[in-house]
């Protein structure tokens, strides 16, 4: 009646994992065209869907679907860190000729607009609403829609509070970023 117990257990379901992961990636291949414009999840976004439901599925059925915490740990950290590490060294030769043609001025201007936002956001989430600091902490790492950040707050203070603070705020910068990322390329054409 109280329902399944969890299987003391390290081995990952790695069929219902990868079934998952394709299963969404190939949906989010899909590609719609919407008055000209075309609409998509991406191989990404499918999957992240995918991945909700499948995490539905396993709360609703927990017979399948295992992944220990131990793999959770590896996927959140060294994923995270691995992505990261990625994308900076596919964007350093662009950011070194952006520096050379556009000058420093275009580097502490992006610096500045992405600093000064989140300082203000603190402050306004710290002082007037008056957020506890794991909150605050969660709230920025989904404005500034960094996972990874949030892995650090909640690994250094043992605790998942800052997710809760970023939810909702990554849920919204992610989507204002893909709506004005469209936005301003329809406009600058």
């Amino acid at each position: 009646m109280l329902g399944v117990p969890d299987r003391a257990t390290d081995v990952a379901d790695v069929a219902f994992i990868g079934a998952g992961i394709t299963v969404g990636a190939l949906i989010g291949a899909l590609v719609w065209k919407v008055a000209g414009v075309p609409l998509t999840l991406s191989t990404a976004g499918g999957a992240l869907i995918s991945g909700l439901i499948c995490g539905w599925i396993r709360s609703v059925h927990p017979k399948f679907g295992r992944i220990p915490t131990s793999t959770v740990w590896f996927m959140n950290s060294v994923g995270l860190n691995i992505f990261i590490a990625i994308v900076g060294i596919s964007a350093g030769p662009g950011f070194v000729n952006g520096l050379k043609t556009q000058g420093i001025g275009l580097f502490l201007w992006g610096a500045a607009a992405t600093t000064v936002p989140l300082i203000f956001g603190m402050f306004i989430a710290k002082y007037i609403f008056k957020f506890h600091d794991a909150l605050v902490l969660g709230v920025i790492s989904g404005a500034r829609t960094t996972t990874a950040s949030l892995g650090m707050f909640c690994d250094r203070g043992n605790s998942q509070v800052p997710a809760l603070g970023y939810t909702v705020t990554y849920a919204v910068g992610n989507t204002f970023l893909t709506i004005w990322g469209m936005v301003l390329i329809m406009l600058l054409s």
